[in-house]
């Protein structure tokens, strides 16, 4: 598997909360990806078998005046090959700090 920089980034992203489904707008977000190069991405990861997706279904636009998002969530297979890929480039421990949540800021104050 080839992996550029930005790749190793979103993997490592996946793997710091393997069960929690992150948005492209979270990913954005937390390691300053764009989007022309963010989705591709994503889509390759997901073909690959790494990850999952899904449409966000708990939300209703019109009322939160926004687009629903597409969900996505690292799989078993991907766990293992992030893992693997990470370590390979010499990440020592390949889980970086907890994605903060929306309206949490990074070190848990609000």
């Amino acid at each position: 598997m080839r992996l550029s920089n930005k790749g190793l980034q979103v993997l490592a992203l996946f793997l710091s909360d393997p069960a929690r489904e992150v948005s492209g707008a979270e990913i954005t977000k937390a390691i300053g990806v764009g989007s022309g190069t963010l989705y591709p991405m994503l889509l390759r990861f997901a073909e690959q078998g790494l990850l999952t997706s899904r449409w966000e279904e708990e939300v209703v636009p019109s009322e939160i005046g926004r687009p629903r998002r597409r969900l996505y969530r690292l799989t078993a297979y991907g766990q293992q090959q992030a893992t693997m890929e990470l370590s390979r480039f010499g990440f020592r421990d390949p889980t970086p700090a907890p994605l903060p949540i929306l309206g949490v800021a990074v070190g848990g104050a609000s």
